[in-house]
């Protein structure tokens, strides 16, 4: 069964990076250029809801799920340092990055105050609509920034990176199609999901369409991960949210990987650490915030997230943030191929640490793993 396990969500993983990056990150450009929003607004607000979908939809699959419920917070939290040590560290070593400080700084600091959020309100295990309410307000605070920021620095280069995700699903679509093996396959599976869309030449009179069937499509998707998530775990034994936090999270943040590696291959390494930073700040400010803030309005009740296993991680989530800040400060900005493996080092060391965990929950505390990450950071500097 782990073996029907593991094709199904591969086949999810592709047909959710196929459909975010192909149609609904197209009808999103679209529709940001119909209601002429400035490149900060339209990638703080519809190019994070693009790449972020796949994590948005599961957690709020994962609330109708009883029992599941650490499974949507387990991937937006997996994702989130999966998008730090990983894509920060892998687009640092395929090209080394000077980075402008303004624009990190301010995305850092407010993820900052996004885990802390999270750390507050899930000291106590329950979700009231208050606390949930907080976190849409944070995010419109950090989006009514961005959309201040060009004026206050109008001399910074904005980032546009609707057309970069774009690109990059075309030419893995274009790798796809020279594959020997799966080309077939991938080009059968293509064409049934095309089916269900409208041509691309009509997307400017149909992009609505297209955006309301890619959210049925991701829902569904998401809908079937959630369903794995919960049958592997059985198999294996082990706590739903070890398999969010590891494969889940990896597997919906690749997209993310791919386009950040490619404009890091460009000399972007902005663009590639924004990708990175802004789709965390989405993702624990609104991925997690709007389908608990949804929950309790709907049901007048609350929501309990079970923090066993999660609140290690999501302070090991600040930890990581705390660390990449520490090694962008002490290196001038700098990130190059010695702080990117450490960061990916570090991710490795993570997972180890959840999946050991899982089975052996006393034998490797989380202060045994906080110590020896500082003893490397320290022979890194």
């Amino acid at each position: 069964m782990l073996i029907l396990y593991l094709v199904g969500l591969i086949l999810i993983f592709y047909l959710l990076a196929k459909i975010c990056d192909q149609y609904f990150v197209e009808s999103l450009d679209v529709i940001a250029k119909k209601w002429k929003l400035s490149d900060d607004v339209a990638g703080a607000t519809l190019m994070a809801i693009g790449s972020s979908a796949p994590e948005f939809f599961t957690a709020l699959i994962a609330l109708t799920k009883v029992g599941s419920e650490q499974v949507g917070a387990g991937t937006i939290v997996g994702s989130a340092i999966f998008n730090i040590l990983v894509i920060v560290g892998m687009s640092s070593i395929v090209a080394t990055a000077y980075l402008n400080w303004k624009p990190v700084i301010r995305d850092l600091l407010f993820y900052l105050i996004s885990i802390l959020i999270l750390l507050w309100t899930f000291a106590d295990g329950i979700i009231t609509w208050q606390e949930s309410l907080m976190y849409l307000v944070g995010y419109a605070g950090y989006v009514l920034i961005l959309s201040r920021w060009s004026g206050w620095f109008p001399d910074e280069k904005q980032l546009n990176i609707l057309e970069e995700d774009i690109e990059v699903f075309e030419k893995e679509e274009k790798r796809h199609e020279r594959s020997k093996y799966f080309g077939k396959v991938l080009s059968l599976i293509d064409h049934m999901v095309a089916m269900t869309f409208s041509q691309k030449a009509q997307l400017n009179d149909s992009y609505w369409k297209v955006f309301f069937i890619s959210i049925v499509w991701i829902a569904v998707l998401s809908w079937g991960l959630v369903e794995i998530a919960v049958l592997a775990a059985h198999d294996l034994g082990i706590p739903q949210v070890i398999i969010a936090l590891t494969i889940l999270a990896a597997g919906t943040s690749i997209p993310d990987l791919l386009s950040s590696l490619i404009v890091a291959k460009k000399g972007r390494g902005d663009m590639a650490v924004s990708n990175a930073v802004g789709s965390n700040v989405f993702d624990i400010l609104i991925g997690l915030g709007f389908p608990w803030f949804l929950y309790v309005v709907v049901t007048g009740g609350s929501v309990t997230v079970g923090t066993e296993n999660l609140f290690s991680s999501i302070l090991l989530l600040f930890f990581t943030v705390v660390t990449l800040l520490f090694l962008l400060i002490t290196q001038k900005f700098k990130m190059g191929f010695r702080s990117g493996y450490f960061l990916v080092g570090l991710y490795v060391l993570y997972v180890c640490y959840s999946i050991y965990g899982a089975y052996y929950p006393e034998a490797w505390t989380l202060g045994d793993l906080l110590a020896y990450g500082g003893q490397v950071l320290g022979v890194i500097q």
